[in-house]
């Protein structure tokens, strides 16, 4: 199937006589018959439903949408993003470990990885996106065991070289984990260019209305942990599971297994049943919605390029945009609806500006179907001091516009209205 059914069809396949669409499965329990049937449910020795912290049919549905979607083997729902990010580290590494991740990140992820984690006694590296390869590998350690970047960087809107990144990551036998947040898989899908596991915040554009916290890891399958050597937590025997040693029992599904039946069974960040049934709704017009949030967002790039009241437009649909080739290359379809800019006049104008939009509401969100704008360094990456924020491609006069599906023309009017007033 192409892309556009498998929004629709893929992850619930309705038998005669049930439900055509998916239901939502709201019981936190499953009723057997025998002690010995759900024995072998805790023993991983069959596969079915007990209790919905590991296991429910509505999530599993909608996992299993986005793991075709990404063309991966599984999927597993979280909570949230930052839960997804943080899982999908956590899965892999354990105190005394350390990692290497694109500077160029989400605030949050940026503060998960930099702060928390370290607490945890795992410790990150931040590199320039754009580094050489020479510079990349230095930053690696006898005891790295992951690289972490974003297809498109929020809100820096930089653009990863995947496969540069894949490589590289390979070289040393590791993972490249990839948060393809704002590309979606409509618009990249970072597996088919070496990436070995992909995470997204499926708040944004994958639920796009704004009513579902939630996140998601996908594997590929295609990693070799026991090729690599560095994975004891994979490749040896797990005791709280007697004995089970993930590669050798599920293959290609070793990654997400033991991600849900140990990692989710003991920190347990799931998401309802219902919000997975909303998730749902919003993948089944994803298609769609990116087209116009990409058509939209490239309009207005357009005119806000040739405004003389902005002082500078990043958007990698530009021709003149850095990342325009590279864009060309993983996303020759669209990127996403997020446009960064600067109005002429710094922090002050740009408060200015956005306290004088009508249509576009000034939300702590991105990526949904209405127009929201933000300051990041009053909001999102508030708790970066200066230097952190210029690493993370975040300027005092930074504007994140996440363009909408509305008509285009209303909200130029609406960004010009604004303009207008300073």
């Amino acid at each position: 199937m192409k892309i556009e059914t498998k929004c629709i069809q893929s992850g619930y396949t309705p038998e005669n006589g049930e439900p055509r669409v998916l239901p939502i499965y709201q019981s936190t329990t499953w009723k057997y018959g025998t002690t010995e049937q759900m024995g072998k449910l805790f023993d991983l020795e069959e596969s079915g439903y007990f209790y919905t912290r590991l296991a429910n049919p509505t999530n599993d549905a909608v996992a299993a949408k986005i793991a075709d979607l990404e063309g991966g083997v599984a999927a597993m729902l979280t909570s949230s993003g930052q839960a997804a990010c943080f899982y999908a580290i956590f899965n892999i590494c354990n105190a005394g470990d350390h990692f290497v991740c694109s500077s160029s990140v989400y605030g949050g992820t940026f503060n998960l990885f930099g702060t928390t984690m370290k607490k945890l006694g795992i410790e990150v590296t931040f590199v320039d996106p754009d580094s050489d390869e020479a510079t990349l590998n230095a930053a690696f350690r006898e005891n790295t065991k992951a690289m972490f970047g974003e297809t498109i960087a929020n809100p820096a809107l930089v653009v990863l070289d995947i496969e540069k990144w894949a490589n590289i990551a390979h070289s040393h036998g590791v993972p490249l984990i990839i948060d393809n947040t704002f590309a979606t898989p409509i618009n990249c899908r970072p597996f088919e260019w070496g990436a070995d596991i992909v995470v997204h915040s499926t708040t944004k554009y994958m639920d796009g209305h704004a009513t579902s916290v939630g996140g998601c890891v996908v594997d590929s399958g295609n990693f070799d942990w026991e090729k690599s050597g560095k994975f004891p937590g994979l490749t040896t025997p797990d005791e709280s599971y007697h004995g089970i040693t993930y590669t050798e029992k599920f293959g290609k599904a070793a990654y997400i297994t033991k991600l849900t039946a140990q990692v989710m069974r003991d920190l347990g960040s799931i998401p309802s049943p219902h919000n997975a049934f909303l998730l749902n709704l919003g993948l089944e017009t994803l298609f769609l919605r990116m087209e116009r949030h990409c058509s939209n967002a490239q309009a207005i790039a357009e005119y806000l390029s040739k405004n003389d009241k902005i002082s500078w437009v990043k958007y990698c649909g530009l021709k003149d945009d850095k990342y325009y080739d590279l864009a060309q290359k993983y996303l020759p379809n669209g990127s996403c609806g997020v446009i960064s800019f600067g109005v002429k006049g710094g922090r002050e104008a740009a408060v200015k500006f956005m306290d004088g939009l009508r249509l576009a509401a000034i939300v702590t969100h991105v990526a949904d179907a209405r127009t929201s704008v933000l300051h990041p360094a009053s909001h999102t990456h508030r708790q970066l001091n200066d230097e952190e924020l210029v690493a993370a491609g975040v300027t005092p006069d930074l504007i994140r516009f996440s363009v909408g599906i509305e008509n285009v023309d209303d909200i130029i009017a609406d960004i010009q209205q604004a303009l207008d007033q300073i």
